[in-house]
Protein backbone atom coordinates (compact mmCIF):
# COMPACT_ATOMS: atom_id res chain seq x y z
CA UNK A 1 0.00 0.00 0.00
CA UNK A 2 1.36 3.41 -0.99
CA UNK A 3 0.99 6.59 1.04
CA UNK A 4 -0.15 8.99 -1.66
CA UNK A 5 0.35 12.73 -1.85
CA UNK A 6 -1.75 13.11 -5.01
CA UNK A 7 -5.07 11.39 -5.76
CA UNK A 8 -5.94 12.71 -9.23
CA UNK A 9 -3.16 12.70 -11.80
CA UNK A 10 -2.71 13.55 -15.45
CA UNK A 11 0.26 11.65 -16.87
CA UNK A 12 1.66 12.97 -20.16
CA UNK A 13 3.64 10.35 -22.08
CA UNK A 14 6.00 11.75 -24.67
CA UNK A 15 7.03 9.88 -27.80
CA UNK A 16 10.60 9.52 -26.53
CA UNK A 17 9.24 7.78 -23.42
CA UNK A 18 7.00 5.42 -25.37
CA UNK A 19 9.81 4.45 -27.76
CA UNK A 20 12.55 4.30 -25.09
CA UNK A 21 14.72 6.23 -27.52
CA UNK A 22 14.33 3.65 -30.28
CA UNK A 23 12.71 4.15 -33.71
CA UNK A 24 9.63 2.13 -32.69
CA UNK A 25 7.22 1.86 -29.79
CA UNK A 26 8.81 -0.06 -26.92
CA UNK A 27 6.34 -2.60 -25.57
CA UNK A 28 8.46 -3.35 -22.43
CA UNK A 29 8.66 0.37 -21.64
CA UNK A 30 4.93 0.91 -22.15
CA UNK A 31 4.18 -2.24 -20.14
CA UNK A 32 6.20 -0.86 -17.21
CA UNK A 33 4.24 2.41 -17.36
CA UNK A 34 0.92 0.56 -17.57
CA UNK A 35 1.84 -1.52 -14.51
CA UNK A 36 2.52 1.60 -12.45
CA UNK A 37 -0.71 3.28 -13.53
CA UNK A 38 -2.77 0.15 -12.87
CA UNK A 39 -1.32 -0.33 -9.39
CA UNK A 40 -2.13 3.27 -8.47
CA UNK A 41 -5.67 2.97 -9.85
CA UNK A 42 -6.13 -0.18 -7.76
CA UNK A 43 -5.66 1.85 -4.57
CA UNK A 44 -8.00 4.66 -5.54
CA UNK A 45 -5.96 7.02 -7.70
CA UNK A 46 -7.77 8.69 -10.57
CA UNK A 47 -5.45 8.87 -13.58
CA UNK A 48 -5.82 10.23 -17.08
CA UNK A 49 -3.13 9.52 -19.65
CA UNK A 50 -2.34 12.09 -22.32
CA UNK A 51 -0.41 10.08 -24.86
CA UNK A 52 1.77 11.01 -27.78
CA UNK A 53 3.13 8.28 -30.03
CA UNK A 54 0.48 8.00 -32.75
CA UNK A 55 2.78 9.30 -35.46
CA UNK A 56 5.58 7.02 -34.30
CA UNK A 57 3.22 4.03 -34.41
CA UNK A 58 2.08 5.00 -37.91
CA UNK A 59 5.62 5.48 -39.09
CA UNK A 60 6.51 2.03 -37.79
CA UNK A 61 3.53 0.40 -39.49
CA UNK A 62 4.24 2.01 -42.87
CA UNK A 63 8.02 1.63 -42.54
CA UNK A 64 8.71 5.32 -43.11
CA UNK A 65 12.45 5.97 -42.75
CA UNK A 66 11.87 9.28 -40.99
CA UNK A 67 9.10 11.62 -39.92
CA UNK A 68 7.92 13.65 -42.93
CA UNK A 69 7.76 17.43 -42.81
CA UNK A 70 4.46 17.82 -44.65
CA UNK A 71 1.42 18.27 -42.39
CA UNK A 72 -0.87 15.97 -44.44
CA UNK A 73 1.73 13.19 -44.23
CA UNK A 74 1.96 13.62 -40.47
CA UNK A 75 -1.81 13.51 -40.22
CA UNK A 76 -1.81 10.35 -42.31
CA UNK A 77 0.73 8.70 -39.98
CA UNK A 78 -1.40 9.69 -36.97
CA UNK A 79 -4.51 8.20 -38.56
CA UNK A 80 -2.66 4.92 -39.14
CA UNK A 81 -0.92 4.88 -35.78
CA UNK A 82 -3.67 5.95 -33.40
CA UNK A 83 -5.68 2.68 -33.51
CA UNK A 84 -2.46 0.68 -33.19
CA UNK A 85 -1.46 2.70 -30.13
CA UNK A 86 -4.88 2.29 -28.54
CA UNK A 87 -4.87 -1.44 -29.28
CA UNK A 88 -1.61 -1.73 -27.38
CA UNK A 89 -3.01 0.18 -24.40
CA UNK A 90 -6.16 -1.95 -24.49
CA UNK A 91 -4.07 -5.13 -24.51
CA UNK A 92 -1.68 -4.14 -21.72
CA UNK A 93 -4.26 -2.56 -19.40
CA UNK A 94 -6.52 -5.54 -20.08
CA UNK A 95 -3.93 -7.76 -18.42
CA UNK A 96 -4.64 -5.77 -15.25
CA UNK A 97 -8.39 -6.01 -15.72
CA UNK A 98 -8.74 -2.31 -16.43
CA UNK A 99 -10.75 -0.98 -19.41
CA UNK A 100 -9.50 2.04 -21.35
CA UNK A 101 -11.25 4.69 -23.47
CA UNK A 102 -9.93 6.82 -26.29
CA UNK A 103 -10.63 10.55 -26.05
CA UNK A 104 -9.52 12.76 -28.95
CA UNK A 105 -9.36 16.50 -28.23
CA UNK A 106 -7.92 19.70 -29.61
CA UNK A 107 -7.26 22.97 -27.87
CA UNK A 108 -10.23 24.42 -29.76
CA UNK A 109 -12.50 21.85 -28.10
CA UNK A 110 -11.52 23.23 -24.70
CA UNK A 111 -11.75 26.87 -25.74
CA UNK A 112 -15.50 26.61 -26.41
CA UNK A 113 -17.49 26.51 -23.21
CA UNK A 114 -20.05 23.97 -24.42
CA UNK A 115 -17.49 21.47 -25.67
CA UNK A 116 -15.35 22.15 -22.57
CA UNK A 117 -18.25 21.05 -20.40
CA UNK A 118 -18.91 18.01 -22.61
CA UNK A 119 -15.29 16.92 -22.32
CA UNK A 120 -15.24 17.48 -18.57
CA UNK A 121 -18.41 15.46 -18.04
CA UNK A 122 -17.17 12.63 -20.25
CA UNK A 123 -13.84 12.35 -18.46
CA UNK A 124 -15.52 12.44 -15.06
CA UNK A 125 -18.00 9.76 -16.11
CA UNK A 126 -15.13 7.53 -17.27
CA UNK A 127 -13.27 7.99 -13.97
CA UNK A 128 -16.46 7.35 -11.99
CA UNK A 129 -16.84 4.01 -13.78
CA UNK A 130 -13.18 3.00 -13.31
CA UNK A 131 -12.39 3.40 -16.99
CA UNK A 132 -8.95 4.83 -17.75
CA UNK A 133 -9.12 7.67 -20.31
CA UNK A 134 -6.32 7.89 -22.86
CA UNK A 135 -6.35 11.38 -24.34
CA UNK A 136 -4.61 12.37 -27.54
CA UNK A 137 -4.60 15.53 -29.60
CA UNK A 138 -6.74 14.92 -32.67
CA UNK A 139 -3.87 14.99 -35.16
CA UNK A 140 -5.99 13.90 -38.09
CA UNK A 141 -7.97 17.15 -38.07
CA UNK A 142 -5.73 19.64 -36.26
CA UNK A 143 -2.70 21.19 -37.96
CA UNK A 144 -1.15 23.89 -35.78
CA UNK A 145 -0.92 21.49 -32.85
CA UNK A 146 1.17 19.01 -34.85
CA UNK A 147 3.70 21.71 -35.63
CA UNK A 148 4.17 22.82 -32.03
CA UNK A 149 3.85 19.55 -30.12
CA UNK A 150 0.62 20.53 -28.47
CA UNK A 151 0.08 17.31 -26.52
CA UNK A 152 2.20 18.97 -23.83
CA UNK A 153 -0.06 22.01 -23.57
CA UNK A 154 -3.09 19.79 -24.05
CA UNK A 155 -2.08 17.85 -20.93
CA UNK A 156 -2.12 21.10 -18.93
CA UNK A 157 -5.59 21.93 -20.26
CA UNK A 158 -6.81 18.45 -19.32
CA UNK A 159 -5.33 18.90 -15.83
CA UNK A 160 -7.34 22.10 -15.50
CA UNK A 161 -10.40 20.41 -16.97
CA UNK A 162 -10.57 17.77 -14.22
CA UNK A 163 -8.98 19.77 -11.36
CA UNK A 164 -5.98 17.42 -11.21
CA UNK A 165 -3.70 17.45 -8.18
CA UNK A 166 -0.63 16.68 -10.28
CA UNK A 167 0.44 16.90 -13.90
CA UNK A 168 3.34 14.52 -14.53
CA UNK A 169 5.12 15.14 -17.84
CA UNK A 170 7.37 12.23 -18.75
CA UNK A 171 10.15 12.74 -21.26
CA UNK A 172 13.69 11.55 -22.05
CA UNK A 173 15.31 14.17 -19.79
CA UNK A 174 15.61 13.84 -15.99
CA UNK A 175 14.18 17.31 -15.46
CA UNK A 176 14.69 20.99 -16.27
CA UNK A 177 18.26 22.31 -16.38
CA UNK A 178 19.71 25.78 -16.02
CA UNK A 179 21.19 25.31 -19.51
CA UNK A 180 21.19 22.66 -22.22
CA UNK A 181 23.18 19.81 -20.59
CA UNK A 182 24.17 18.48 -24.00
CA UNK A 183 26.03 21.71 -24.72
CA UNK A 184 26.97 22.99 -21.27
CA UNK A 185 28.61 20.50 -18.86
CA UNK A 186 28.03 22.96 -15.98
CA UNK A 187 24.25 22.88 -16.41
CA UNK A 188 22.43 21.92 -13.21
CA UNK A 189 19.06 20.28 -12.86
CA UNK A 190 16.57 22.16 -10.71
CA UNK A 191 14.70 20.17 -8.09
CA UNK A 192 11.92 22.72 -7.66
CA UNK A 193 10.59 25.95 -9.10
CA UNK A 194 8.57 27.99 -6.60
CA UNK A 195 8.79 31.54 -7.93
CA UNK A 196 5.70 33.19 -9.41
CA UNK A 197 7.52 33.64 -12.71
CA UNK A 198 9.62 30.90 -14.28
CA UNK A 199 13.24 32.20 -14.42
CA UNK A 200 14.31 33.52 -17.87
CA UNK A 201 17.29 31.17 -17.97
CA UNK A 202 14.91 28.20 -17.88
CA UNK A 203 13.00 29.50 -20.89
CA UNK A 204 16.29 30.02 -22.69
CA UNK A 205 17.54 26.56 -21.75
CA UNK A 206 14.30 24.94 -22.93
CA UNK A 207 15.18 25.81 -26.51
CA UNK A 208 13.37 23.83 -29.18
CA UNK A 209 12.95 20.21 -30.17
CA UNK A 210 15.70 17.75 -30.94
CA UNK A 211 14.35 14.55 -32.40
CA UNK A 212 12.58 13.05 -35.39
CA UNK A 213 9.96 10.92 -33.65
CA UNK A 214 7.99 13.49 -31.69
CA UNK A 215 7.10 17.10 -32.35
CA UNK A 216 7.42 18.69 -28.94
CA UNK A 217 10.43 19.81 -26.96
CA UNK A 218 11.32 21.13 -23.53
CA UNK A 219 9.84 24.50 -24.48
CA UNK A 220 6.31 23.13 -24.81
CA UNK A 221 6.76 21.15 -21.60
CA UNK A 222 7.79 24.31 -19.76
CA UNK A 223 4.79 26.13 -21.24
CA UNK A 224 2.53 23.32 -20.02
CA UNK A 225 4.04 23.43 -16.54
CA UNK A 226 3.48 27.18 -16.33
CA UNK A 227 -0.12 26.88 -17.51
CA UNK A 228 -0.94 24.05 -15.10
CA UNK A 229 0.61 25.69 -12.03
CA UNK A 230 -1.38 28.87 -12.67
CA UNK A 231 -4.54 26.77 -12.76
CA UNK A 232 -3.81 25.19 -9.38
CA UNK A 233 -2.08 21.96 -10.46
CA UNK A 234 1.42 21.04 -9.32
CA UNK A 235 3.60 19.85 -12.19
CA UNK A 236 6.60 17.55 -12.44
CA UNK A 237 8.80 17.11 -15.50
CA UNK A 238 10.71 13.84 -15.14
CA UNK A 239 12.36 11.02 -17.03
CA UNK A 240 9.95 8.33 -18.17
CA UNK A 241 12.55 5.56 -17.91
CA UNK A 242 13.11 6.27 -14.22
CA UNK A 243 12.06 3.11 -12.35
CA UNK A 244 8.56 3.52 -10.86
CA UNK A 245 8.64 7.24 -11.64
CA UNK A 246 4.83 7.56 -11.66
CA UNK A 247 4.47 5.84 -8.28
CA UNK A 248 7.29 7.94 -6.82
CA UNK A 249 5.66 11.13 -8.07
CA UNK A 250 2.23 10.15 -6.71
CA UNK A 251 3.84 9.50 -3.32
CA UNK A 252 5.50 12.92 -3.31
CA UNK A 253 9.04 11.58 -3.62
CA UNK A 254 11.67 13.73 -5.27
CA UNK A 255 11.77 13.02 -9.00
CA UNK A 256 12.53 15.40 -11.83
CA UNK A 257 11.73 19.09 -11.48
CA UNK A 258 8.66 20.07 -9.49
CA UNK A 259 6.74 23.27 -10.24
CA UNK A 260 4.62 24.28 -7.26
CA UNK A 261 1.11 25.55 -7.95
CA UNK A 262 0.43 29.26 -7.64
CA UNK A 263 -3.18 28.80 -6.54
CA UNK A 264 -5.35 25.93 -5.43
CA UNK A 265 -7.47 24.24 -8.07
CA UNK A 266 -10.53 25.20 -6.04
CA UNK A 267 -9.56 28.89 -6.04
CA UNK A 268 -8.92 28.74 -9.77
CA UNK A 269 -12.30 27.11 -10.39
CA UNK A 270 -14.08 29.68 -8.21
CA UNK A 271 -12.47 32.60 -10.03
CA UNK A 272 -13.50 31.11 -13.37
CA UNK A 273 -17.11 30.70 -12.27
CA UNK A 274 -17.45 34.02 -10.46
CA UNK A 275 -15.95 36.03 -13.31
CA UNK A 276 -18.10 34.41 -16.00
CA UNK A 277 -21.48 35.93 -15.06
CA UNK A 278 -22.97 38.39 -17.57
CA UNK A 279 -25.09 40.11 -14.91
CA UNK A 280 -28.35 38.86 -16.38
CA UNK A 281 -28.61 35.05 -16.49
CA UNK A 282 -30.11 33.69 -13.29
CA UNK A 283 -32.37 31.14 -11.66
CA UNK A 284 -34.47 31.41 -8.53
CA UNK A 285 -34.74 28.42 -6.23
CA UNK A 286 -37.22 27.38 -3.57
CA UNK A 287 -36.57 27.03 0.15
CA UNK A 288 -35.84 23.31 -0.05
CA UNK A 289 -33.24 23.80 -2.74
CA UNK A 290 -31.67 26.62 -0.69
CA UNK A 291 -31.19 24.26 2.25
CA UNK A 292 -29.80 21.54 -0.01
CA UNK A 293 -27.27 23.92 -1.59
CA UNK A 294 -26.07 25.09 1.81
CA UNK A 295 -25.60 21.44 2.79
CA UNK A 296 -23.32 20.89 -0.21
CA UNK A 297 -25.79 19.35 -2.67
CA UNK A 298 -26.23 20.05 -6.37
CA UNK A 299 -29.11 22.13 -7.74
CA UNK A 300 -31.79 19.87 -9.21
CA UNK A 301 -34.57 20.96 -11.57
CA UNK A 302 -37.22 20.22 -8.96
CA UNK A 303 -35.81 23.07 -6.86
CA UNK A 304 -35.85 25.72 -9.59
CA UNK A 305 -38.84 28.02 -9.59
CA UNK A 306 -37.95 30.52 -12.34
CA UNK A 307 -35.38 31.29 -15.05
CA UNK A 308 -34.26 34.76 -16.17
CA UNK A 309 -32.21 35.67 -19.23
CA UNK A 310 -30.84 33.70 -22.16
CA UNK A 311 -27.80 31.50 -21.63
CA UNK A 312 -26.15 28.45 -23.09
CA UNK A 313 -25.03 25.15 -21.64
CA UNK A 314 -21.92 25.73 -19.56
CA UNK A 315 -22.57 29.45 -19.01
CA UNK A 316 -22.37 31.00 -15.56
CA UNK A 317 -25.72 31.78 -13.96
CA UNK A 318 -26.54 33.47 -10.67
CA UNK A 319 -28.67 31.62 -8.13
CA UNK A 320 -31.18 33.67 -6.16
CA UNK A 321 -33.08 32.75 -3.01
CA UNK A 322 -36.89 33.05 -2.78
CA UNK A 323 -36.48 36.49 -1.18
CA UNK A 324 -34.27 37.79 -4.00
CA UNK A 325 -30.76 37.42 -2.51
CA UNK A 326 -27.93 36.15 -4.72
CA UNK A 327 -26.66 33.09 -2.90
CA UNK A 328 -24.49 31.30 -5.47
CA UNK A 329 -23.12 31.18 -8.99
CA UNK A 330 -22.53 28.13 -11.10
CA UNK A 331 -22.20 26.62 -14.54
CA UNK A 332 -25.53 25.51 -15.94
CA UNK A 333 -25.77 22.00 -17.35
CA UNK A 334 -28.69 23.07 -19.54
CA UNK A 335 -29.32 26.11 -21.76
CA UNK A 336 -32.09 28.44 -20.67
CA UNK A 337 -34.48 27.21 -23.39
CA UNK A 338 -34.26 23.63 -22.11
CA UNK A 339 -34.18 24.59 -18.45
CA UNK A 340 -37.54 26.32 -18.89
CA UNK A 341 -38.91 22.95 -20.03
CA UNK A 342 -37.73 21.01 -16.98
CA UNK A 343 -38.02 23.34 -13.99
CA UNK A 344 -39.96 21.70 -11.19
CA UNK A 345 -39.41 18.18 -12.56
CA UNK A 346 -37.77 15.26 -10.82
CA UNK A 347 -34.40 14.38 -12.32
CA UNK A 348 -35.65 11.08 -13.73
CA UNK A 349 -38.24 13.02 -15.76
CA UNK A 350 -35.69 15.11 -17.69
CA UNK A 351 -35.08 12.64 -20.52
CA UNK A 352 -38.82 11.99 -20.77
CA UNK A 353 -39.47 15.71 -21.30
CA UNK A 354 -36.48 16.57 -23.50
CA UNK A 355 -35.77 13.21 -25.10
CA UNK A 356 -32.24 13.23 -23.61
CA UNK A 357 -30.43 14.38 -20.48
CA UNK A 358 -27.07 15.99 -19.75
CA UNK A 359 -27.28 14.79 -16.17
CA UNK A 360 -29.53 14.94 -13.13
CA UNK A 361 -28.39 18.39 -12.06
CA UNK A 362 -29.09 21.89 -13.28
CA UNK A 363 -25.83 22.89 -11.61
CA UNK A 364 -23.51 20.20 -10.26
CA UNK A 365 -22.05 20.95 -6.83
CA UNK A 366 -18.52 20.85 -8.33
CA UNK A 367 -19.55 23.69 -10.65
CA UNK A 368 -21.16 25.81 -7.91
CA UNK A 369 -19.75 28.58 -5.71
CA UNK A 370 -21.76 29.61 -2.66
CA UNK A 371 -21.64 33.32 -1.79
CA UNK A 372 -21.35 34.46 1.80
Amino acid sequence: MYALRYQRLVVKLGTSTLTAGSPNLSKPQIDAIVGQVASLCDIGCEIIIVSSGAMAAGRERLAFPELPREIPSKQMLSAVGQPRLMALYEQLFGLHGRPVAQVLLTRADLARRGSYLNARNTLRALLDHDVLPVVNENDTTATEEIRVGDNDNLSALVANLIDADLLLILTDQPGMFTADPRQNPEAKMLQEVTTSEIPPELWKAAGGTDGNLGSGGMMTKLQAADLARRSGTETIIAQGSNTNVIIKAARGQSVGTRFTSLASALESRKRYILSGWDGKASVTVDTGAMTALQDGSSLLPVGVSSVVGTFGRGDTVAVFSPDGREVARGLSSYPSSELLEIIGLQSDQISERLGYAYGDEVIHRDQLVLLK
